[in-house]
C-alpha cells in the first residue's frame, strides 16, 4: 500500500488536519497520530496547491486546535488525576506513556510544555501531567501558547518554504524521504530517553 500523505492532506482539507492536531494534543487516543509530518506536509501542500489550502488560515487553525487540545488534556489530568495511573492498560491506553511523560516533566520542568510539542507521545501526555500536578493554569497557558506557536508555525512553514524551493519535477523525489526524516528525528528524543532509562535501571 502506498502511503500518500500529500493526497491524504488534500482529501482532509483544513478541518481534517485541524481535527488530527487537536486529537494528538488533547486526547489520550491521539498519541499515535502523525502531527509533525502532517503539519509539514500540509505546509507543503499549501504552497503547491494554494487554491486548496491558504498557509495562514491553515497555521492559525492548527495553532488554535493545538492550544485548545492541550487545554482539554490539562482539564482531563486536573479532573481525573491519579485515577489515570490506576487505569488498566488497553490497546488505546498504556500507563507507561504517562510514567514516561512524568519522568520527562520532572527532568525538564515547565519547559516540557514547549519541548514536548516536538516529541511524539510526550506531546499528548504532557498537558495531562500538568493537570495532574495542579500546575498553575496561568503558567500552563503561557507555556502552552509558546509551544503551540513554535510547533505549528515552525513545522508548517518549513514544509511551505521547502515546497517553494523545490523544482516541481523533483517534488515526489524528495518529499517522502524528507517526511521520513522528520518522523525519525522527532522520535530521537524518545529513543534517547528510553536508552537512558534502561541504563539507569541496570545500575
Amino acid at each position: 500500500m502506498h502511503f500518500d500523505l500529500p493526497q491524504i492532506v488534500k482529501s482532509l482539507g483544513y478541518f481534517g488536519v485541524w481535527a488530527i492536531i487537536f486529537a494528538e494534543s488533547g486526547l489520550l487516543i491521539g498519541f499515535f497520530l502523525p502531527g509533525d509530518s502532517l503539519l509539514f506536509t500540509a505546509g507543503f501542500v499549501a504552497y503547491t496547491k494554494p487554491e486548496l489550502l491558504n498557509i495562514w488560515v491553515l497555521i492559525f487553525g492548527a495553532f488554535v486546535c493545538a492550544v485548545f487540545g492541550d487545554n482539554v488534556g490539562y482539564a482531563t489530568g486536573h479532573r481525573f488525576g491519579r485515577r489515570l495511573f490506576q487505569k488498566e492498560d488497553s490497546w488505546l491506553f498504556h500507563k507507561k506513556h504517562l510514567e514516561k511523560t512524568q519522568s520527562f516533566y520532572e527532568k525538564h520542568g515547565k519547559k516540557t510544555l514547549v519541548l514536548a510539542r516536538f516529541v511524539p507521545i510526550v506531546r499528548t501526555f504532557a498537558p495531562i501531567i500538568a493537570g495532574i500536578g495542579a500546575m498553575h493554569y496561568k503558567t500552563f497557558m503561557s507555556y502552552n501558547l509558546i509551544g503551540g506557536l513554535l510547533w505549528t508555525f515552525g513545522i508548517t512553514l518549513l514544509g511551505y518554504f521547502l515546497g517553494k524551493s523545490l523544482p516541481a519535477e523533483q517534488v515526489d523525489k524528495y518529499l517522502l524521504p524528507i517526511i521520513g526524516l522528520i518522523i525519525v528525528v522527532s522520535l530521537i528524543p524518545s529513543v534517547i530517553h528510553i536508552i537512558q532509562e534502561n541504563r539507569g535501571s541496570k545500575h
